[in-house]
């Protein structure tokens, strides 16, 4: 089964940064071993169904049949260095992202049920709507001041997530460059990673830039609140824009041809000299590569 149709994007932080809770429970799940990022949207996948599946089934992972939480062993992505229990130790500047699945399981039930048609929801849920929309929205309420250190979305990449790279440190992995190493089991991946700084200078200036040409809505409006959400974190953080799962819908040929971080790029250098038939070519560019990928979601 391939994995699932989602993008991501993260921010690994610093394990001294963690605090309570979170960080007994990501140094457990470090010890444990880590996951890889290519296998994460798996695993999401597998912890909520192994709830549903559950006996009687559970609403969320993490959670008894009553209904209330545990807390085991966090699962954790690693920017780099080991992997697996007996390897170097983890110290306080190890990049660490955990997967917070229950939490972002819960945001997406809300999602759910605030978006989808009663027929739907009737069908989908195993008990009765207002209970299920309580206890998600009780599980959100749990991160307090907090945040979750994944967001990620189904099918496309949301156009003003490029605005936070630089095109030319993109890394893309494909299986004739992966099998040398591992033959058996090829991966594609396609990602960036940038300074928190970096991501929060680009964020805060392609707001700016979009609100002064554009107005306040719509791409200004996103990168505004994804500068928000990444202000939750620590300023020696590392952040991950992955193509996650989408690598799937596209051949090798398409996502090396993908010039999406340079059309963005191109569009806000258009913005800045005043020239919005050269920013609107790009764009339609970029609409019509994504609108390509996202037409799975209708063909499925």
């Amino acid at each position: 089964m391939p994995a699932p149709f989602v993008c991501y994007l993260r921010v690994y932080e610093p394990l001294g940064a963690l605090q309570g809770p979170l960080a007994a429970r990501v140094r457990a799940g470090l010890a444990r071993g880590a996951v890889r990022a290519v296998d994460a949207g798996r695993r999401d996948r597998d912890v909520c169904l192994r709830a549903q599946l559950g006996v009687p089934p559970r609403l969320l992972p993490g959670e008894r049949a009553d209904g209330t939480s545990y807390d085991g062993p966090a699962d954790v992505l690693l920017a780099d260095g080991p992997g697996g229990p007996g390897q170097e130790p983890f110290g306080p500047t190890t990049l660490v992202c955990p997967l917070e699945t229950r939490p972002r399981a819960a945001a997406a039930l809300v999602g759910f049920l605030s978006s989808e048609q009663p027929v739907l929801r009737a069908a989908a849920l195993p008990v009765e709507e207002s209970a299920v929309r309580s206890r998600a929205e009780a599980v959100v309420a749990e991160l307090g001041d907090a945040a979750t250190h994944i967001v990620s979305a189904t099918w496309t990449v949301p156009l003003p997530w490029f605005a936070l790279v630089d095109p030319a440190e993109r890394v893309l992995v494909l299986p004739s460059d992966d099998a040398v190493t591992a033959p058996e089991a090829p991966t594609r991946r396609c990602y960036w990673r940038m300074s928190m700084a970096d991501t929060l200078a680009r964020a805060d200036a392609g707001a700016d830039l979009l609100t002064e040409t554009l107005g306040d809505d719509g791409p200004s409006d996103v990168l505004r609140d994804t500068a928000r959400w990444l202000r939750h974190f620590d300023a020696g953080s590392l952040v991950e824009l992955d193509y996650g799962g989408l690598v799937a819908l596209m051949d090798d040929q398409v996502l090396a041809a993908d010039t999406s971080a340079e059309d963005v790029t191109e569009a806000l250098d258009a913005l800045r000299a005043g020239d919005a038939e050269r920013a609107m070519a790009c764009y339609r560019r970029l609409r019509d590569f994504w609108a390509a990928v996202a037409v799975h979601q209708r063909a499925n």
